[in-house]
């Protein structure tokens, strides 16, 4: 647990702040605090859907394939665990952007901050997005000033209180479009 979680959470009551825990973001629109709710800002900051090990380490990634040909080369083995590890985390923001394109008010934005160098990159948020509605608007250099009393940590684990390296990163911008999904299913049975 984060050493000032507590002293967090209570400093942000003081302020008015609505409390809701173990909100799932692939189902939060189904939330008992949320269901109702729309918002003109939803901000997800770097979604992981978690597992121990470095990011880029092949051996790690390796490990999730459950079947490898023998016969396959070696080339085809790195875009498979490549492909393998993209999709934890692809499926968990596919489900963030599926229930937060329902929950935006009129002119509402999504906002993803996310690293964009390798393996990062291969997520394909745009993709994701546009397979939920959402049209990519804008794409900044992510600054972590924006974000005042912001710390990016880790997520679990004994070192959860330690800061992950950040290295290149954006926030992208999305809006709801109904034309979105027509685009990407086109794009797909092309």
């Amino acid at each position: 647990m984060y050493k000032k979680a507590k002293s967090n959470l209570e400093a942000l009551e003081k302020l008015g702040a609505s409390l809701l825990f173990g909100v799932d973001a692939t189902k939060m629109k189904l939330h008992i605090g949320l269901k109702m709710r729309k918002f003109d800002r939803i901000i997800y900051n770097f979604p992981h859907a978690s597992f121990h090990g470095k990011e880029d380490n092949r051996l790690m990634i390796k490990k999730r394939i459950v079947v490898m040909d023998m016969i396959c080369s070696l080339n085809f083995i790195v875009q498979s665990s490549i492909h393998c590890s993209c999709s934890m985390h692809r499926d968990l923001v596919h489900g963030f952007f599926r229930n937060a394109s329902g929950m935006l008010r009129a002119n509402g934005e999504i906002h993803v901050n996310h690293k964009t160098t390798a393996p990062f990159s291969h997520w394909n948020l745009e993709e994701l997005a546009s397979q939920n509605s959402l049209v990519l608007f804008e794409c900044v250099d992510f600054k972590k000033e924006d974000y005042p009393g912001y710390n990016n940590k880790r997520g679990a684990g004994s070192r959860c209180d330690e800061p992950f390296r950040l290295g290149a990163c954006s926030t992208f911008k999305f809006r709801f479009s109904p034309t979105a999904m027509k685009m990407s299913r086109i794009v797909c049975h092309c």
